[in-house]
């Protein structure tokens, strides 16, 4: 399975211009079987949401991101700020365009140093999404810091995360090691999709990768500049690794 990252320059609060620099990041590389966005890709990381969230109902970013993936029969997946139900969601949409099926994961570990958790409602359930035979556990930035919310298990068992993020130069060093901790612990491919620009509280590098089960980086994007990376991701390879090395099989039970 052929994955892009794409990894964007977020306009803040202008969904229809980050629409536009997604397609062109997508046209650059074409024929991917999933491409992954950042977080809040459309408006950039809106702790306060008001007048930024889009209604779910009426979202161009999701309208966007539905009609694209039917079009090009692949999936796109990333996080939106959303207003549903009464409530702010960071929700992180899952969108298979070739069965027409709409996943989604809201954001558990809600960062609270930004206040994201005064505005916004976490979810309490894990997602994982069976796709061409993988399965995908989906994650948002600050997820990455806890392990244990993101450990494999038999409950929910998975062969790659997606942590889709705004995660910025300030705690580079932290996403470097994280993304490939969360790989190597879980036996599992990691796709870790960060955004470039400035918005008014931080610069963010990027650094996008996908990050092999024994954490080696396979592919990359280039810091600071709008880029994608992509790697063809081999299930039995993932297989392979965990039946060779049976590290999931000895973990602690929670």
């Amino acid at each position: 399975m052929k994955v892009t990252i794409l990894q964007t320059d977020i306009e803040w609060g202008r969904p229809e211009v980050n629409i536009d620099r997604a397609e062109a990041l997508m046209t650059q590389e074409p024929g991917a079987d999933l491409y992954v966005l950042p977080e809040m890709w459309a408006t950039g990381f809106a702790t306060e949401p008001f007048g930024i969230a889009e209604e779910e109902s009426q979202s161009m970013a999701l309208e966007w991101m539905k009609t694209k993936a039917k079009t090009l029969r692949c999936s796109i997946c990333g996080s939106l700020a959303i207003h549903v139900d009464g409530t702010y969601r960071n929700r992180h949409y899952f969108i298979n365009g070739r069965k027409e099926i709409l996943q989604y994961y809201d954001k558990h570990h809600l960062f609270s140093y930004g206040h994201e958790d005064q505005y916004y409602t976490a979810g309490d359930k894990h997602t994982v999404v069976e796709y061409e035979g993988f399965r995908f556990l989906l994650l948002t930035c600050y997820d990455m810091r806890f392990p244990v919310w993101s450990r494999y298990c038999d409950a929910y068992p998975y062969d790659a995360i997606i942590c889709v993020a705004n995660w910025p130069e300030s705690r580079q060093n932290a996403w470097q090691i994280l993304t490939r901790a969360r790989a190597i612990e879980n036996q599992a491919y990691l796709i870790g999709c960060n955004r470039v620009g400035d918005d008014a509280y931080n610069h963010y590098r990027g650094c996008s990768a996908v990050i092999s089960p024994i954490g080696k980086t396979l592919d990359c994007c280039k810091a600071n500049v709008q880029d994608t990376a992509s790697f063809l991701l081999n299930l039995e390879e993932v297989r392979h690794k965990r039946e060779k090395f049976k590290v999931l099989d000895e973990r602690d039970l929670f």
